[in-house]
C-alpha cells in the first residue's frame, strides 16, 4: 500500500536529486513530496543515506504509532530525534565551543 512520504535533504549531489525526482515532487528546494510503496520508500532511503556526505536528510512517512509518523535521519546533522516512552522528540547537540579559560 503506498503512503506519504516527504524527504529534506541538503547539500546532497545532483544525481540523488535526480534520482529522488524519479519518484517525488521538489516542491521546494531540498523538500521532496510523493506518494510511494514502503519498498520504494526504503530503497529511496538507502541511496539517500548512502551518498549524503556532508549533507543533511530527514525521512518522515506514516506509521501506526501515537504520533502517526516516524522519522529518519542521515548524514550529518546537529538535531536528533530520540525516543521518549513512545514519542519522537528532537535533541539538539551543541556545537563545538571554545571557553576562555579564566586568568
Amino acid at each position: 500500500m503506498s503512503s506519504m512520504t516527504v524527504i529534506s535533504a541538503s547539500a546532497i549531489p545532483d544525481h540523488l536529486r535526480g534520482a529522488l525526482t524519479r519518484w517525488l515532487l521538489e516542491v521546494t528546494p531540498q523538500l521532496y513530496i510523493g506518494t510511494v510503496s514502503a519498498r520504494v520508500r526504503d530503497d529511496l532511503w538507502s541511496s539517500v543515506a548512502a551518498c549524503t556526505g556532508d549533507g543533511t536528510a530527514v525521512l518522515a512517512y506514516p506509521a501506526a504509532n501515537e504520533q502517526g509518523f516516524e522519522l529518519r535521519t542521515a548524514g550529518t546533522r546537529r538535531r536528533e530525534p530520540l525516543d521518549f516512552d513512545g514519542l519522537t522528540l528532537i535533541s539538539f547537540r551543541r556545537g563545538v565551543q571554545e571557553t576562555a579559560k579564566p586568568s
